[in-house]
């Protein structure tokens, strides 16, 4: 972050970040900024799962890490078309970088991915850079099991800021309805039941067609509900670079 905010001040276009690990190939940039020059992107990222045939390099560890990881960082980010989160090789345009809150973006091993998040709340366009995977015989000090609670912890968090900030702060739609009303409809259905279940249980009685009903209902409704929000939210991944209106005329 330190090197974002020193490039912007010189005046750079885009900036590309490479971890210093030796598994990123410094050949690949013009791969990862010419999306953003040609104005498809304001955010380029590496995608070592995109060959299926390089991924028997990949330790089975840290495949099946990155893995959960994604799935998690779908859900909190928005971009649900990106995968790998943790891919430290990236490309940044400085007029989209200039929005970005440097103060409040995690560090160390949730950098990447609380950097989509943070992309997110403006509606930037990401998208993945095909990129193999290159592994020799070094030690990774990203402990998974170390992480998880860490990682799980913050992707909660900043999945409910984004639902805040995207559908009642900034806009708001159907989805916005369909989601608290969904939950609400599966949480009611299922305490009805639940304790209507339990009470024919301790009487030794079945539990009326009726009663059965009136929990179903909601429960499904419930279900349909917040899977219409996901579609929408799905169909919602940002499709427009915003550095291209940002930029002066």
């Amino acid at each position: 972050m330190s090197g974002y905010q020193a490039a912007i001040a010189d005046g750079m276009t885009v900036m590309v970040k490479i971890d210093g690990d030796g598994q990123m190939d410094p050949a690949l940039i013009p791969a990862f900024i010419a999306p953003i020059v040609a104005g498809e992107a304001d955010y380029t990222k590496g995608n070592r799962f995109f060959d299926l045939e390089q991924l028997g390099a990949m330790p089975p560890l840290r495949l099946f890490g990155n893995a959960v990881l994604s799935l998690m960082c779908k859900v909190s980010s928005g971009y649900w078309d990106l995968f790998d989160p943790t891919n430290g090789y990236t490309a940044l345009h400085a007029a989209t970088a200039r929005h970005l809150p440097f103060a409040k973006i995690s560090r160390r091993y949730f950098f990447e991915t609380d950097m989509l998040f943070r992309l997110n709340t403006f509606s930037a366009r990401v998208i993945d850079v095909p990129m193999d995977a290159r592994y020799a015989d070094e030690v990774s000090n990203l402990k998974i099991s170390q992480v998880a609670t860490e990682f799980l912890g913050k992707h909660i968090r900043n999945f409910f800021k984004r639902l805040f900030y995207k559908y009642y702060l900034r806009d708001m739609s159907l989805a916005s309805i369909e989601l608290p009303l969904g939950v609400l409809m599966l949480m009611w259905g299922t305490i009805y039941g639940a304790w209507h279940w339990s009470q024919s249980l301790s009487a030794g009685v079945q539990t009326p067609a009726g009663t059965v009903m009136v929990s179903a209902m909601p429960v499904l409704m419930g279900i349909q509900l917040i899977l219409a929000f996901l579609a929408y939210d799905i169909s919602s991944v940002p499709r427009r670079a915003m550095h291209v209106a940002l930029l002066p005329k």
